[in-house]
């Protein structure tokens, strides 16, 4: 074998090696993604009649963007918590009401995210929407973003009632004029959800569940979606109608990373 011969073969073994590292790389890539625990299930698999607006997979948020973590407009929770959900469901479709979910199981990267946005001070975007009276450098002191979040466990949910039928509701057009999420509610954007008194993720203090100032039709809506949960083991965030956690949580200390996706699902859901 001559000296060209061996180097080109030597330069062969050296390029394959390189290439099967590579490709190992970008396969360890793709199957190192956190998945979740086999008590998680999609909502849909629990109850199909549920509404899903999944804020957070558009840019109709705070934020103003997608964000990190939401490959698909999905709600995942811990299946005790849906099985809770689809109960309330069942109830409210005999008053012809139904429940629409905003958000549900969030990754930490999600959270991550929002941290990362709140201590930009120069990104206001939404802000005459989403927070029209709180200064952006209170948003840590006064409680409306965290560096936790209940919802990485599981068993939290952002969700609201809609009329039945429900009217659609007509898509967030990035760039369009931004109304006060505490504006009356043929004002602010469109959202087929009956009338609570202010939008979903509304930071002000009109979204505490039982602010005194919020009171007719307006109350009365909080109160049937905070007792039809309640009545099932549900705990409101008593500063946002929206929120409610299911009790006994199964993951109370522990906050998930997996992506909002159907891949991060065990098969039999």
């Amino acid at each position: 074998m001559t000296r060209l011969s061996m180097a080109v073969r030597s330069l062969v073994a050296v390029l394959a090696a390189l290439l099967a590292v590579t490709t190992a790389s970008a396969t360890a890539r793709a199957t190192s993604e956190p998945k979740a625990p086999a008590d998680f299930v999609a909502l849909r698999s629990v109850d199909p009649t549920i509404i899903q607006e999944i804020r957070y997979f558009t840019p109709h948020n705070f934020v103003g963007e997608r964000i990190d973590g939401y490959r698909q407009p999905l709600c995942i929770l811990t299946r005790p918590a849906a099985d809770a959900l689809h109960q309330a469901q069942q109830r409210l479709l005999g008053q012809g009401y139904t429940l629409k979910v905003y958000d549900c199981y969030r990754p930490q990267r999600s959270v991550d995210h929002f941290v990362r946005w709140a201590k930009d001070l120069e990104d206001q975007a939404m802000k005459a929407e989403f927070y029209p009276n709180v200064d952006k450098t209170r948003l840590f002191e006064d409680g409306y973003i965290a560096e936790k979040s209940g919802h990485s466990r599981g068993s939290t949910m952002d969700l609201t009632i809609v009329k039945l039928p429900a009217p659609p509701t007509r898509p967030y057009v990035p760039g369009e004029p931004l109304v006060p999420c505490f504006a009356p509610q043929g004002e602010r954007f469109p959202d087929n959800s009956v009338d609570m008194g202010t939008g979903y993720d509304c930071f002000d203090t009109l979204s505490h569940t039982l602010d005194p100032r919020i009171q007719g039709q307006q109350r009365a809506n909080r109160l049937l979606l905070k007792d039809t949960l309640e009545g099932l083991g549900f705990v409101n965030l008593a500063e946002e109608w929206w929120h409610f956690t299911y009790k006994p949580e199964l993951y109370p200390d522990t906050y998930f990373d997996f992506p909002v996706s159907t891949k991060s699902l065990t098969q039999s859901h």
